[in-house]
């Protein structure tokens, strides 16, 4: 077999090929873990595995060193087959620190790799993370393949007669930990060397110390006899193309920015800060050469109002937040309904309630998205299932927003937002236009212009202000249909709610149909939205390798359903529907068809592993029997 790694990389030690392998790096905020991390998916990228990885960032901004609340850690799955997850259980693990150690461990499976900085467990450091004594010496560990590397050492060592001081050379351990792993899975540090060069070039001594410390790392690998044997993971059969790896929320940002350009229209983006969903209003401001607009709001309230005004200008209009920002958008989201104006509003899904765990993720806004306003006031959802599924939902989203005149809620959330895969970059050329007609002078043939004249899909004219002759009323007071002009009719204000609502419902036939995966009837149907794609995806596949009766269906709109879900939930005994929240999809599906659909329901700011479905739907064709 080909060698993965460059002629200055190859191991002269015993090379073991796997499938697939899942790795951790844990340690403080300020070690560098996330970087690491990216680095180790980037390069697998780079070597042609498939990817999927899972950051965990901790919610203090600057928790005590070496404290269970400061852990960071990012895990990376790469394989040679397609995947849809970050993993299950942890193949290696790479903890800094004791409070790393600890709050990773029980994520490694038995006879794993479990790779520590010796030099940062003394007994300060172990106390503060809750150990009575050092955890390495403890019997517990011996289910694993437990290395102990003198990180700290190592690195100073290593970045010495280059001025820098100890904290500074100290910072170089992450580059260390990568050089080592990458030397353990035959990664290679051209791409890594090349970031080094880019992000610290106007520092030499920094990136002297990071190339210094990153091949201190990979000779460790290779001269220590504690690592008799290395790994190797074969480049994926993906679909030819050209790829980039990718991080949801870029995908959303990308997304909307080719959506603005192939409706000819400037993007404006009214935001206010908010994790997970920041990282949009960073990407965006980047791309004022493609007439991108953003503006941070001074509250939620503010950023919604401005981009109702952007789009009442003719612009097409996004504003983005999270749970608690959601609600307070509330008012401003129902006044857009009302307006029947298009706009996009992103909502990345983080923990709650409040503040709850604002690095988390979760599914728990579906019914606020659903009912979260006052009166009669549907709105379309779309869910994206993966960071690079964002890209497509967001032109998806906008199509439909303008086509029926209507703000559509676009659900992401914190696992998919962070998490990262290899992208097929599309054909710019291929990508449909989005055709939107303003009214003109001409349109009027005479006659006065009526803004709540509709067509067939029930949307109105998006007339431009200041275009001759389109002088039209809006605002939040219920109108008269047709004519715009405010209306305190009972029978009127009945029959614009349900005009209004009868819009949204109308989308279900621009929607494509449901597509199953698996048999079209049977035992078992599982159903599945937003970032729970790729487990229960996998899941599903794996129980039907056995010969189990079970297919999956996966919701990309959440409201209107598509039109044919009903006859498909239908076609199966038991519905099992998983999902990061307490049952929000299960309920309104029961409601809704009258199934008897049954929750597997987890809420602990993580997403579903695949043996937890997989144990679940077990559980339910036994019980059926």
């Amino acid at each position: 077999m080909a060698s993965t790694v460059s002629d200055s990389n190859k191991t002269e030690k015993n090379v073991i090929v796997l499938e697939g392998a899942t790795v951790r790096l844990a340690g403080d905020s300020g070690d560098g873990m996330q970087l690491a991390g990216t680095q180790l998916t980037s390069t697998s990228a780079l070597l042609g595995n498939d990817v999927a990885t899972f950051p965990d960032f901790p919610a203090e901004i600057r928790a005590p060193r070496g404290t269970l609340a400061g852990v960071s850690g990012y895990q990376v799955h790469f394989s040679s087959q397609d995947i849809f997850t970050p993993g299950d259980r942890l193949n290696a693990l790479v903890a800094m620190n004791p409070a790393a150690l600890k709050t990773n461990i029980q994520d490694l499976e038995v006879g794993g790799i479990l790779i520590v900085d010796n030099d940062s467990f003394d007994a300060k450091s172990y106390k503060l993370a809750g150990y009575e004594s050092n955890p390495l010496d403890n019997t517990v560990l011996e289910s694993y393949k437990l290395f102990r590397v003198p990180m700290t050492m190592l690195t100073r060592e290593s970045v010495k007669g280059l001025g820098l001081s100890q904290k500074e050379a100290d910072r170089c351990r992450n580059f260390l930990a990568m050089g080592l792993l990458y030397w353990l899975y035959g990664r290679n540090l051209d791409a890594t060397l090349r970031y080094i060069e880019s992000k610290f070039g106007g520092k030499p001594d920094v990136a002297e110390a990071n190339r210094r410390a990153l091949n201190a790392g990979w000779n460790y690998g290779e001269t220590t006899d504690a690592f008799v044997s290395s790994y190797r993971v074969e480049a994926a059969r993906l679909k030819p193309g050209k790829y980039t790896n990718i991080v949801g929320n870029q995908a959303l940002a990308w997304g909307l920015i080719a959506a603005a350009r192939l409706s000819g229209k400037e993007l404006f983006l009214g935001s206010y800060p908010i994790t997970p969903a920041s990282d949009i209003l960073h990407e965006l401001s980047k791309y004022k050469n493609f007439g991108v607009k953003t503006f941070q709001a001074e509250d939620e309230i503010a950023a919604i109002c401005s981009s109702i005004g952007a789009s009442y200008g003719g612009a097409m209009a996004i504003t983005t937040s999270s749970g608690p920002g959601i609600a307070l958008k509330g008012e401003a989201m129902g006044l857009a309904m009302m307006l029947e104006l298009p706009l996009l509003i992103i909502n990345v899904q983080r923990g709650g309630p409040s503040t709850g765990l604002p690095t988390k993720t979760e599914q728990a806004d579906l019914l606020q998205a659903l009912y979260g306003r006052n009166g009669e006031s549907p709105l379309p959802i779309v869910a994206a299932r993966s960071p690079g599924d964002c890209f497509d939902v967001a032109l998806e989203a906008w199509r439909i927003s303008t086509r029926f005149m209507v703000p559509v809620i676009i659900l992401s959330d914190g696992y998919i937002a962070n998490g990262a895969e290899p992208w097929l970059i599309p054909d710019a050329n291929a990508l449909p236009k989005i055709e939107i007609k303003h009214p003109g002078p001409q349109s009027l043939n005479g006659e006065p212009f009526r803004p709540y004249q509709r067509d067939e899909k029930l949307a109105r004219p998006w007339a431009i202000p200041g275009t001759e002759g389109l002088m039209h009323r809006v605002g939040g007071l219920e109108k008269q249909d047709i004519t715009g002009n405010v209306s305190y009719d009972a029978d009127n204000h009945e029959h614009m709610v349900g005009v209004r609502a009868q819009k949204v419902a109308n989308i279900a036939t621009e929607i494509a149909p449901l597509e199953v995966n698996g048999p079209a009837s049977g035992d078992l149907l599982v159903v599945s939205w937003g970032g729970t794609y790729g487990a229960c995806t996998t899941a599903v596949e794996r129980c039907q390798e056995r010969g189990l009766s079970v297919a999956h269906v996966h919701l990309r709109w959440l409201n209107p359903f598509p039109a044919n879900l009903e006859q498909i939930l239908r076609s199966y005994k038991q519905v099992l529907v998983p999902e990061l929240n307490l049952g929000q999809l299960r309920m309104v599906l029961r409601a809704k068809f009258l199934v008897n659909a049954i929750g597997l329901n987890k809420v602990k700011g993580k997403p579903f592993v695949i043996a937890e479905i997989v144990k679940k739907i077990n559980e339910m064709l036994e019980s059926s029997k």
